[in-house]
């Protein structure tokens, strides 16, 4: 699947906001005394992984962005500068996952891709990657946690929905969805990777007005593919609609950092 220019361009703030320090750090360390960088980034969408990450790696780096999405490709590509050198590649990732990370490279990432992968395809990733050796950092995978405040007496049932859609083929097969960032940490613990992992929410304050609105027509969108009453989606929407037009709402969406990495002794 695919997302839309401008909600990556709305989402790409509060994502930067939500990465976990520490696991940024820790992608940094790894680098330390290092003159270069070279990096995968998969379903790279506009290049938000490589405006978030540039400035903690080695002046001198090599992206490989991957997405099967040229529109999206293009914009990742404007990105480069004379030290950050990008390359876009369209690769469809659920078929051609090696071909992705095939070549001289130093670390895989991506962001907001695990809980719309199946476990298979998760499983995959992992054997790859330990087999080059690479370290992994996945950055905002989505978790199932949602908290509104104030509360509706329907939130609910628009969550349950919403997980239970997180879960309907991606196009890697069945996704993971909420159960994604634990199912990461087994897969690379199976393949003999330490892991660290972090909280990584999304917080939505008051006067974030245009990402909860566009945040709660996901929601609400995803509720009605489940076969949730019309009427009821659509009070739901209006009720906490008004609370957002009126300053009142805040949001908090749970999302998890990953960073696998071999063990000295693999």
């Amino acid at each position: 699947m695919s997302f839309s220019a401008d909600w990556l361009a709305l989402r790409e703030p509060y994502d930067r906001r939500a990465r976990n320090a520490a696991l940024l750090d820790a992608v940094a360390a790894i680098f330390a005394g290092r003159p270069s960088a070279a990096v995968v980034d998969l379903a790279c969408g506009t290049g938000s992984t490589v405006r978030a990450l540039s400035p903690r790696l080695p002046a001198s780096q090599d992206w490989r962005l991957v997405d099967n999405d040229l529109s999206l490709l293009a914009r990742a590509a404007d990105g480069a500068t004379a030290s950050v050198r990008i390359t876009a590649t369209p690769i469809d990732l659920a078929r051609d996952l090696e071909l992705a990370l095939d070549g001289p490279l130093d670390l895989v990432t991506t962001s907001a891709l695990l809980d719309l992968v199946s476990g298979g395809w998760l499983e995959r990733l992992a054997v790859e990657a330990a087999a080059r050796r690479l370290p992994v950092y996945a950055a905002l995978t989505y978790d199932g946690r949602i908290d509104f405040d104030p509360v509706d007496r329907y939130d609910i049932e628009v969550v349950a929905a919403f997980n239970a859609h997180q879960r309907r083929d991606k196009g890697f097969g069945p996704a993971l969805g909420p159960a994604a960032a634990q199912a990461a940490i087994d897969a690379f613990g199976r393949v003999g990777y330490s892991t660290e992992h972090g909280v990584a929410d999304w917080t939505f304050a008051p006067h974030d007005r245009d990402i909860q609105n566009e945040t709660l027509a996901g929601f609400a969108t995803a509720a009605r593919e489940m076969d949730l009453p019309l009427t009821d989606i659509a009070s739901w929407l209006s009720r906490r609609s008004e609370l957002i037009a009126g300053g009142r709402s805040s949001i908090r969406v749970g999302h998890v950092d990953v960073f696998a990495r071999p063990t000295e002794t693999r």
